[in-house]
């Protein structure tokens, strides 16, 4: 029987140089949808899926995230009682109790592992979820959720998958060499982290979200500086295969993946999110119709 997987890491410490002057003083994981930041979106999954600790590994100007998962400030519950917003009210007070926060300072050398590595004395030896705080996937099932079933029947690792269409675009993520085991369910051969398009082994993505054992620390101190001189996640993992661990990919069923890490798909996130967003779609779609696009 595999241990429940209760806790997840959210690695929020990047700078969002691709945001700036917009993230000098924000962090990019509080950039808005509509009126939501991203970072709650994944917050939210993970909570879905039934995520009980959430440990959030921040860095310089990221106080604000902290901020947000606190309770609200007695002068902004008074404002909102005052003005008999009680259900604004009891959607700010809701926020806090979603999950136990924790947060850690990152350190170490540059890299999508160090987040990781520098998560470990809140992990407690047992395995975890890590989900990036820059993008996040609408699905029913959760995402998270639909891991956690392929984890507790086959156990090892499990990474999330997403068919990526534009073969210009391979070259942005982790690359899988993979054999089906059932369904949306495949064993990884091998990722390759951010391909040449025409080189690449696959066109399923994994990234975004993995189910991670303890023994990925371990790994993550062995490594020598990779491609760019950063340590990768992706390599860590393709180490503990090399010792035998399986890693699975999970293409995730029902699903729509929002990247919000660059200006054109968090402007498209937007968009998407906002004709949804039952306060102003209809007055928003009429707006985006009477566009005069040329």
């Amino acid at each position: 029987m595999n241990k429940k997987i209760t806790k997840v890491v959210i690695p929020a410490a990047g700078f969002g140089t691709r945001f700036l002057p917009q993230t000098k003083a924000m962090p990019k994981e509080m950039l808005p949808i509509v009126d939501k930041p991203v970072i709650q979106y994944v917050v939210e999954e993970a909570v879905e899926s039934g995520i009980e600790d959430v440990i959030i590994v921040t860095g310089y100007v990221k106080r604000a995230i902290e901020d947000h998962f606190d309770m609200p400030n007695a002068e902004l519950i008074k404002n909102l009682e005052v003005g008999g917003k009680k259900e604004l009210l009891e959607h700010v007070m809701r926020i806090s109790e979603l999950a136990n926060f924790i947060y850690i300072r990152q350190k170490g050398a540059y890299g999508n592992g160090t987040p990781v590595l520098s998560a470990e004395p809140a992990i407690d030896n047992e395995p975890f979820a890590v989900l990036w705080g820059d993008e996040f996937i609408h699905a029913k099932p959760p995402r998270l959720s639909q891991m956690i079933k392929v984890y507790e029947k086959y156990g090892g690792i499990v990474i999330s998958g997403v068919r990526i269409e534009k073969k210009e675009d391979l070259k942005r993520y982790g690359i899988a060499d993979v054999e089906q085991v059932e369904g949306n369910v495949f064993k990884i051969n091998e990722i390759v982290e951010k391909p040449e398009p025409d080189t690449a082994p696959s066109n399923l993505a994994t990234h975004g979200a993995y189910i991670l054992p303890p023994e990925i620390f371990g790994a993550l101190r062995s490594l020598e500086p990779g491609k760019g001189g950063e340590i990768w996640l992706v390599d860590a993992i393709n180490k503990l295969k090399n010792e035998g661990v399986p890693v699975y990919a999970v293409e995730i069923e029902g699903g729509r993946y929002y990247d919000t890490g660059n200006k054109l798909e968090y402007m498209k996130t937007v968009v998407e999110l906002g004709l949804t967003h039952p306060d102003i779609s209809e007055e928003f779609k009429k707006f985006l119709k009477d566009l005069d696009l040329k």
